[in-house]
């Protein structure tokens, strides 16, 4: 029997009873059609998948008791954030679902010379709430238990000036780069991995990286979409050096 794994943005513990989330609410009653008395499991990105109950199903609210916390140990061992120049529509969406699958801690959704996306401030706001329901949506289906923070859309050269010195490893795909995953070593600051939009990165862009410490990455012989470079680099790094061995 399938599980059903809900999101809820709240704290969880045994006991507690609660109502889920309006969008949550929905698909459980109306979807899912699931009556009062069923099991599923709720999570809030603490580590935990809580077990719990449907206390009631009804139009407006739908109700749940947690029964038990029950600590998970899914999480990659190699951190890795993905900074992504911003692609248009569904291949942005496909991006972040993906990379939540795969593993990402975080992602960071950049505006470079390139970048075609034009975000205002209102757009911007939406767009990250919309990229923080993907996330959230993509653990449920992958049993993550650590929710992938989404930080909003920003210039590259504002991040890179924010950058902590926390020895994580620096990469940027270039299809010039020689350097290949094979050769890396991470430290346990894990790596940060940039990857231009649908235009690629700007010469501007690829010179504020270097300044910054960042080295090219190479995939192979093909120049790969944007929508195809960051995941299959992330699915080589955690297959290399991640929890895919």
């Amino acid at each position: 029997m399938r599980t059903i794994r809900i999101h809820v943005d709240q704290p969880l513990a045994a006991g507690a009873e609660l109502a889920l989330p309006a969008q949550a609410a929905e698909h459980v009653a109306r979807v899912l059609r699931m009556a009062a008395g069923d099991p599923l499991v709720l999570f809030n990105g603490d580590g935990c998948d809580y077990e719990a109950i449907l206390l009631a199903v009804g139009k407006r609210e739908v109700a749940a008791r947690v029964e038990r916390a029950c600590p998970r140990d899914n999480e990659s061992p190699l951190r890795l954030t993905l900074a992504q120049g911003v692609a248009r529509g569904e291949k942005m969406d496909l991006i972040v679902q993906k990379a939540t699958e795969l593993g990402v801690a975080r992602i960071v959704p950049l505006l470079t010379e390139r970048s075609e996306v034009k975000l205002d401030p209102a757009r911007a706001e939406k767009r990250l709430a919309h990229w923080r329901a993907v996330v959230a949506s993509a653990c449920e289906q992958s049993g993550r238990v650590r929710v992938p923070a989404v930080e909003a859309a920003q210039p590259l050269q504002a991040w890179l000036d924010g950058l902590p010195g926390d020895g994580a490893l620096r990469l940027a795909l270039l299809p010039e780069a020689t350097r290949q995953p094979g050769a890396l070593r991470f430290g346990a600051g894990g790596g940060l991995l940039v990857v231009g939009p649908e235009g690629g990165l700007g010469e501007r862009d690829v010179a504020a990286l270097q300044v910054a410490g960042f080295a090219g990455l190479r995939l192979g012989p093909r120049i790969l979409r944007t929508e195809t470079a960051g995941l299959a680099a992330l699915a080589a790094l955690q297959a290399l050096h991640g929890d895919f061995q």
